[in-house]
């Protein structure tokens, strides 16, 4: 049976639990944002009017945050792409509103979990591959030619 190795493309993953939208009202932005650059996905949620999209820049800012401070990877902001951008249900905050003749009304606060994962855009993984090509590579002395040195140095005593 043969085993195709793909190479694992790395990402970076924020999230905000609990944000006290409804998840409805925060996929209409993730929506918007998923597929695209970050500068050009800061630009959309900047000039948005639903409310919940700054909810949505916090996390895309934190998700940046972490790929930036990440030692083994320090990526650059402006080259990430939104790989994945969701907005689930989170539990539902249940009060009662007073209404006529003693009944009472059910009122649900509903919240949401939302998450943003981010990647390195192809075009800084090419620019990658190409400085990683360009960048020259130190000579090793061999083992041998070291070893020469040091008997000849030996013999001439």
């Amino acid at each position: 049976m043969a085993v195709l190795e793909q190479e694992q493309q790395q990402i970076v993953r924020a999230n905000a639990k609990y944000v006290r939208s409804s998840a409805r009202k925060a996929r209409l932005i993730t929506d918007l944002i998923r597929g695209r650059s970050v500068p050009e996905a800061r630009t959309i949620l900047m000039f948005s009017t639903r409310a919940v999209a700054q909810d949505v820049e916090k996390v895309l800012r934190s998700a940046v945050a972490n790929a930036e401070s990440r030692p083994d990877l320090h990526w650059n902001g402006d080259d990430l792409v939104i790989v994945r951008a969701t907005a689930d249900e989170g539990p539902t905050l249940k009060r009662h509103r007073p209404r006529a003749r003693g009944r009472a009304s059910a009122i649900m606060k509903r919240t949401c979990h939302i998450t943003i994962e981010l990647a390195q855009s192809p075009q800084a993984l090419a620019r990658q591959a190409e400085q990683a090509a360009a960048k020259p590579k130190r000579a090793r002395k061999p083992a041998a030619a070291a070893e020469t040195t040091t008997e000849t140095e030996e013999t001439e005593e």
